[in-house]
Formats: C-alpha cells, structure tokens, sequence
C-alpha cells in the first residue's frame, strides 16, 4: 500500500460526496433520524471496515456520526480510504 500523492488524493475527492481533506484524512458527518438508525447504519459500516480489514476513527453521540478514514502505515491517505469512503457513501446515500 502507498501513500497517494497531493494530485492522486484531489482526483479521488471527486468520486466521493462530501468528504472533507482534514489533516492528512478525509472526514464526513451524518445526522440520522434516530439512535437506532444511527447504530444500524454503525454496523453496516463495521461490516465494510472488517470486509476490507480497515477501521475508522468514528466518534457517535445518538443520531450523530463523524468519521475519519487514513492509512496509519502510510501516514496519509491510500487508495483503501477511498474505497472505504465510497462503500459508506453508497450506504448512506439518503443520509
């Protein structure tokens, strides 16, 4: 896995929706209608991260869910954050 360069990361931000380039990661903000649905949609993404061994930093307060996806090993973005990034917004298109 390699660390993607400034022009690779702007070019893969265009293939996501909404994600922010903070700090070397790209972070999202969802606000459910409820607790439940938050949690529910929470365990769909733990399904993604253990289908493609990569976990989140996320950060859930009742209806609200923040998350932030880099690659440690890298120090930086990688292809497997975009992957990840897409999978969730697929999941989470009405949110």
């Amino acid at each position: 896995m390699k660390k993607l360069t400034k022009e690779e990361v702007d070019k893969s931000l265009q293939i996501i929706n909404n994600w922010e380039l903070i700090d070397n990661s790209i972070q999202k903000k969802f606000t459910f209608k409820d607790f439940n649905e938050a949690m529910k949609t929470i365990n769909q993404i733990a399904e993604i991260a253990n289908e493609l061994n990569h976990h989140p930093e996320w950060f859930n307060v009742y209806n609200k869910l923040e998350i932030k996806l880099t690659t440690h090993d890298v120090n930086g973005l990688s292809k497997i954050d975009f992957k990840f990034a897409k999978k969730v917004d697929s999941l989470t298109q009405k949110f």
